[in-house]
């Protein structure tokens, strides 16, 4: 038994010097070291005091014993705690950067006693503000120890949100002192929208107005060389499937062509608070934003320059651009987008010096009023070819009607599409895979990965 235990204690002390090890790894240390140690009850010294008062006064044995042992663990808890506050560290760690909504985010916590004192309780603080989160804990850590775990949480709204920073607090076992630590280190969490497909719905190409009427010059069929392949969207033709590289990756894939011509999108979305309805998911704010992020996912996967243009509490413009970092950009600007007091008439009317001839510009709106009507129709004068996606408030709750709306867009020849509720809650939508496996199942019974998280390195919170 001896033998076990001393082997059980070389292996601790061996754990405790690895975790160590990878903690000097850092600039700086996982902890400070200046835990601010507190008095839990002032009965203790009081009834000590007491005790010493009667030993002076009366003296008796019983008072001598009392006061043995209340100062002995006096003593013994002083000790205790500054041992705690000299030698327990405490890191914590993120495994991604950013996430959309559906991703998963996951952290890893490290927690070293190096100590001879144990921590018979630990309460770990977690002062996170990631909706449905919760990174608190309660558990405990021997002398000569090290412990890790990890929390795993879903993103289910967009936003800006802040990890950390963390608070520890233990204590000696008589409930004499507590102990507080605090680790300042936070990171900023990046909720980005998600990106669903979106079938039923097509962009009007640059070159005319009308539903759909593609210019003389892009009628005509791409038969220049191929210079790579991306992944087949629905609604393009089959003729272009690059059949070689399908059945290899198990997916459809379509060849891109040098000299495509494609017009640029401006996608337009209206954030005018008074034509909003509804309220967190279920408003067209939120299938708004949902519709921007997932028609600028699509126009960049297929090679446009795409740009976004919106009337929140702080304007966005983002000029087209056709780069990764583009969709990364709009996207992060659509997390951080909310409710603003500017009009669409208004956004639409600065747009007319920044359009260029045979864009094709894409309207996300709620707003059933017609006054944006009028600067849209002289953007069609100009060469710029709109898209119209209106909400249908009546399935969000709303009691106005888009009929007149609807009427003036057809009468005009503008295409455009009713947009319901019902578009972005069906079973097929597609959140973010940041932190997702998917697994097959062989004819064997053996699970491959299908998908796997591209990054899995863990970060320090900064």
């Amino acid at each position: 038994m001896i033998l076990i235990a001393i082997s059980v204690l070389f292996l601790s002390m061996f754990k405790i010097k690895y975790l160590l090890c990878q903690l000097k790894k850092k600039d700086r240390p996982a902890i400070s070291r200046q835990g601010k140690i507190s008095l839990r009850s002032p009965a203790w010294p009081l009834l000590t005091g007491l005790v010493f008062l009667l030993q002076l006064l009366c003296p008796d044995r019983v008072w001598m014993v009392l006061l043995v042992g209340l100062g002995g663990a006096w003593l013994a808890a002083a000790l205790w705690v500054r041992s705690l506050r000299r030698n327990i560290r405490f890191e914590r760690e993120i495994r991604f950067g950013w996430a959309q909504v559906g991703d998963r985010l996951q952290e890893r916590f490290t927690l070293v006693n190096t100590g001879w004192a144990p921590a018979l309780w630990a309460e770990i603080q977690d002062h996170s503000n990631l909706p449905e989160y919760h990174a608190s804990r309660v558990t405990s850590i021997g002398f000569y120890a090290a412990m890790q775990w990890r929390t795993e949480g879903l993103c289910t709204r967009r936003g800006l949100y802040m990890l950390g920073p963390t608070d520890l607090r233990t204590g000696d076992p008589f409930g004499v002192y507590s102990l507080s630590l605090h680790l300042p280190d936070s990171a900023v969490l990046m909720v980005m929208p998600p990106v669903v497909p979106l079938p039923t719905i097509e962009v009007a190409p640059g070159g005319r107005v009308g539903e759909g009427i593609r210019s003389r010059r892009e009628a005509i069929e791409t038969t220049v060389s191929s210079d790579g392949v991306r992944e087949h969207q629905p609604g393009e033709a089959l003729k272009a499937i690059h059949w070689p590289t399908s059945a290899r990756r198990e997916a459809l894939y379509v060849r891109q062509f040098e000299h495509t011509p494609a017009s640029d999108w401006w996608i337009t979305l209206d954030l005018h608070a008074q034509s909003q309805v509804g309220e967190g998911f279920d408003s067209t704010e939120e299938h708004g934003i949902i519709l921007a992020a997932s028609l600028a996912d699509r126009g960049l996967r297929q090679g446009r320059a795409v740009g976004l243009a919106a009337c929140g509490k702080e304007l966005i413009w983002l000029p087209p651009r056709r780069s990764v970092a583009q969709r990364m950009d709009i996207l992060r600007a659509l997390a951080a987008a909310s409710r603003g007091e500017r009009p669409l008439e208004e956004l639409l009317a600065s747009q007319k010096n920044e359009l260029r001839r045979g864009a094709s510009l894409v309207v996300i709106t709620p707003d059933v009023n017609a006054g944006w009507i009028k600067p849209l129709i002289q953007l069609t004068s100009v060469g710029v070819t709109p898209t119209v996606l209106l909400f249908d408030l009546a399935s969000f709750g709303g009691e106005n009607s888009v009929a007149p709306v609807i009427h003036l867009l057809a009468e005009y020849g503008i295409q455009h599409y009713l947009v319901t509720r019902d578009l972005l809650n069906r079973a097929e939508r597609r959140p973010g895979m940041q932190g997702q496996w998917e697994w097959r199942i062989l004819g064997l019974g053996k699970a491959v990965p299908v998908h796997r998280p591209a990054d899995m390195r863990w970060r320090r919170l900064a």
